[in-house]
């Protein structure tokens, strides 16, 4: 990290004392990282909130993963072709990805859920998959939106919901509340708000927000027969 991030070795320290709070220390992951682009969070990628998620996301993904890649699914309306930012290719790229995709639209949860599931799929991953999915607001489709999720607790993909802004968050509530295996195989999400201002949650903060429910749900998962 201090050859080729020397400025995420913080963060990296950081995320690694979570990890090991969370008996997460060891475990290999694929981690994606998914990103609200509605028009609501146009305030979020000009102040940086979003990039620095996307920083401390890779400093984490450091730990789970060797090959220094996250890729990231952005959404809006539609779900975007996946881009990846790197540990030698960080700094201004959330903005420089942002930018030339052009008009910001609504929240389809849906599509970027499927955009995740069929690049686990297709890349051959045999570690499960854990994956950051930040959003300000309710998707456009609340029943199709929940139906995806719980169809998905049969895959090894486990998503860790972030809320941006000052919604009540009521739909992301209840998807982290919903019962397994009465709903879903497993319970397969987990949910936390970073506020109106998430660049001032400590890093050690979001870090120990970001793996609370991970590790519950590899146990869950295991034996459930959904993990190997």
């Amino acid at each position: 990290m201090e050859r080729t991030a020397p400025g995420l070795v913080s963060l990296y320290k950081a995320a690694g004392v979570s990890l090991e709070k969370h008996r997460l220390a060891g475990v290999r992951a694929a981690v994606y990282l998914v990103l609200d682009r509605s028009g609501s969070m146009s305030g979020f990628y000009r102040n940086g909130s979003v990039q620095s998620l996307a920083e401390r996301v890779l400093a984490a993904a450091a730990h789970f993963d060797d090959d220094g890649v996250v890729p990231v699914v952005f959404f809006d309306s539609k779900a975007y072709q996946v881009e990846e930012i790197s540990l030698t290719d960080y700094p201004g790229r959330i903005a420089e990805l942002h930018a030339k995709m052009g008009h910001m639209g609504t929240t389809n949860y849906v599509a970027a859920m499927e955009a995740v599931i069929d690049h686990y799929k297709d890349c051959g991953a045999t570690d499960p998959a854990y994956v950051v999915f930040q959003t300000d607001g309710a998707p456009d489709n609340p029943k199709a939106a929940e139906k995806t999720l719980c169809k998905a607790a049969k895959l090894p993909i486990f998503w860790q919901f972030v809320g941006f802004g000052r919604d009540q968050f009521k739909f992301l509530h209840r998807l982290d509340e919903l019962p397994a295996p009465k709903h879903r195989v497993v319970d397969n999400a987990g949910f936390f708000e970073a506020g109106a201002d998430p660049r001032r949650l400590s890093d050690a903060k979001l870090y120990d927000q970001l793996m609370i429910e991970f590790p519950e749900w590899l146990v869950a998962a295991k034996r459930a027969g959904v993990l190997r």
